[in-house]
Formats: C-alpha cells, structure tokens, sequence
C-alpha cells in the first residue's frame, strides 16, 4: 500500500454477548497473517482512557462513539488498517464512521437476545460488568439499582439495523469457527476491491 493511501476501516458491531470481540480477534489474527497491519480498537477497553470513570449515561455512550469514530478516522487517514469492535447500537453512529471513513465496512453479528444472554453470563468481571443482561433485567422488573449499570443493549434500547451493513452474520447456532468463516469470505472479496 502505498504511503499516502488512506487505510480502512471495518466495524464489527452488535449486542453484548452476541461475539463480536471473539470475532474481531479472529478477523485480525486472519489479517496479521496475510501480512496486513491491522489496529484493533475495542470500545470497552478505548471507553476508559475516553471517560476513566464511565457512568454509561446515553449522553456520555454519544461522546464516546464519537471519540471512537475519531480516532479510527485519524489512524485510517494516516494510511492505516483498523478493525472496530463495538456494539454502536444506534445507526447514527455507524453512519458517522461511514461518512469520516471512505473504506468502511460494518459487519453486524446478529444474535437472539437469549443465546446473547446466555453467552454473557459465562464472562468474568473486566473490561463490561459481568451479569451485563442478568443485572439489567432484574432491574428491569424490580426497579432495583446496580452501580456502574447504564442502559444495556437489548433490554433497555435497541439495536437499530443499519440496511447499508455489509454482512449481517446470525450466529446464534453458529460456532466461533463458522462466523468466522463467513466473516472471512466476505472480507476476502471486499478487501480485493478497497
């Protein structure tokens, strides 16, 4: 590629449990390997040094979509390949990155909201809150309160479908593998034509 070309930018986006950041690490091992420099940016972890102490408010998730869509549009403008992974459950968000980034793809990893819950539930406290859903929906029903809990994708807001996307994997009976596969076939293509 040469040195003043614009790099690219491909977000993988969806619900909290749904896979995306297994998904995005086997996306960018795949890159790694066919020898492209790829930038992962994952918004749980780029959230804290946007906000050290995030309280998840719908104001606050704005600002920080935008810090991240910016600093993907810095990198790609500096010739730079990265690969997003965040849920950005409002189409105006991806459509920001689409409009700062000329060489954008999304990829939707679609997921039934029980196999996303169950999923879930299995991850150990970190970068999100564990008992993400379990939390949310208890509160949900009983109007009890948990410290650090904003509004969770699925349960308190939607995710709003983008029709521009340009893979929409449901994998809520795939494996890891076989979304992977998908992902991967589609990128092949997309890529020789970037």
């Amino acid at each position: 590629m040469p040195e003043n070309r614009a790099g690219w930018a491909i977000w993988i986006v969806g619900l909290p449990g749904c896979g995306k950041s297994s998904l995005a690490k086997g996306v960018l091992k795949y890159l790694r390997a066919q020898g492209l420099n790829v930038t992962l940016l994952q918004m749980d972890e780029r959230r804290k040094s946007y906000f050290p102490h995030p309280g998840y408010t719908p104001d606050e998730r704005e600002k920080a979509y935008a810090f991240f869509v910016d600093e993907a549009t810095r990198l790609v403008r500096q010739g730079k390949n990265v690969l997003m992974d965040g849920s950005a459950y409002k189409r105006s968000m991806r459509q920001y990155a689409r409009q700062e980034i000329s060489r954008f793809a999304e990829i939707f990893v679609q997921c039934d909201i029980a196999e996303a819950i169950r999923r879930e539930s299995g991850r150990p406290e970190g970068l999100v809150m564990a008992g993400l859903y379990t939390k949310a929906l208890q509160r949900k029903r009983t109007g009890e309160q948990f410290e650090g809990l904003g509004e969770v994708i699925g349960v308190d807001v939607e995710f709003e479908v983008d029709p521009e996307g340009e893979l929409v994997i449901d994998n809520t009976r795939l494996t890891v593998k076989e979304t992977l596969g998908k992902a991967l076939h589609f990128l092949d293509t997309w890529l020789a034509n970037v």
